[in-house]
């Protein structure tokens, strides 16, 4: 059996477990500061207003490191209106009549919101690194289980249509040895011909009504495609994921290839 290649970091797969929880997170970074404040204002004698805010700025900044843009601006928000009730004259009423205690909150909702777009940013950056990685892995990976050459060719050519769909994030992936023309097709340069004319996938995404036909190449000769289906919703992969796809695809040109003119059944060995 072909033990699944693209095997992502840590850091990813608690981003996705993230991602799948999004509604979860958001109020839980809301209700973070209205935690906090509430403690705090238990210690209202004992703790400044300004390590209190400071305080909060921690709790934004964790929100906004899980990488959901709304989780940021809502632990901002709900910082400052806690902050305003809990914090500041007249206590437990949502009114300000200090003028510093206004700065504070109003600062605290704009530092808020601009350390949570700069982690965001951080946050993507490294996510981004991380599934670049995972996915030179998986090529790599594939193409030393060709090589080795101790796997089906339906089996592997499974194991790549389920890499395809995980990198590009699309509904399906199958293969096909027809040669019916397809209305939209990814060429080996990453970019994507749609009726005849390239189409820039960073701003209309993959075409949703038709398939992507994909080839598969081996020593200068098509050897099948694998046609990709994104029907469901447009995804919007990058070039380097488009490029990983190409070598995906690729990585089983060399099973398709009969050995000795025989029919081909499973991967050929290194000679």
């Amino acid at each position: 059996m072909v033990r699944p290649a693209v095997r992502f970091p840590p850091e990813v797969q608690f981003d996705r477990l993230l991602q799948s929880h999004r509604a979860l997170v958001v109020w839980g970074a809301a209700a973070g500061p209205l935690v906090a404040c509430a403690v705090l204002g238990l210690f209202r004698p004992d703790v400044a207003n300004t390590n209190a805010a400071l305080g909060l700025v921690l709790l934004i900044v964790a929100a906004a490191s899980t990488g959901i843009r709304a989780a940021g601006p809502a632990a901002a928000l709900s910082s400052a209106v806690w902050f305003d009730f809990f914090l500041t004259e007249p206590y437990n009423r949502f009114a300000v009549t200090k003028r510093a205690d206004i700065e504070t909150a109003v600062l605290l909702l704009l530092v808020g919101l601009a350390v949570s777009e700069i982690a965001l940013w951080g946050r993507r950056q490294q996510a981004r690194a991380s599934r670049e990685q995972g996915y030179l892995v998986g090529v790599v990976s594939t193409a030393a289980t060709v090589g080795a050459g101790r796997t089906s060719v339906p089996t592997l050519i499974d194991h790549v249509s389920r890499q395809l769909v995980d990198v590009l994030q699309i509904d399906a992936c199958r293969f096909d040895h027809g040669s019916r023309p397809i209305l939209a097709e990814l060429h080996d340069d990453a970019s994507v011909i749609y009726d005849g004319r390239p189409l820039d996938v960073s701003r209309s995404g993959l075409p949703t009504d038709t398939e992507i036909a994909l080839l598969i190449r081996s020593g200068g000769m098509v050897r099948g495609r694998f046609l990709l289906v994104s029907t469901s919703r447009v995804v919007r992969p990058t070039r380097e994921q488009l490029r990983v796809a190409v070598a995906l695809a690729n990585t089983v040109g060399p099973a398709l290839v009969p050995p000795d003119g025989a029919a081909p059944g499973r991967t050929r060995s290194p000679t």
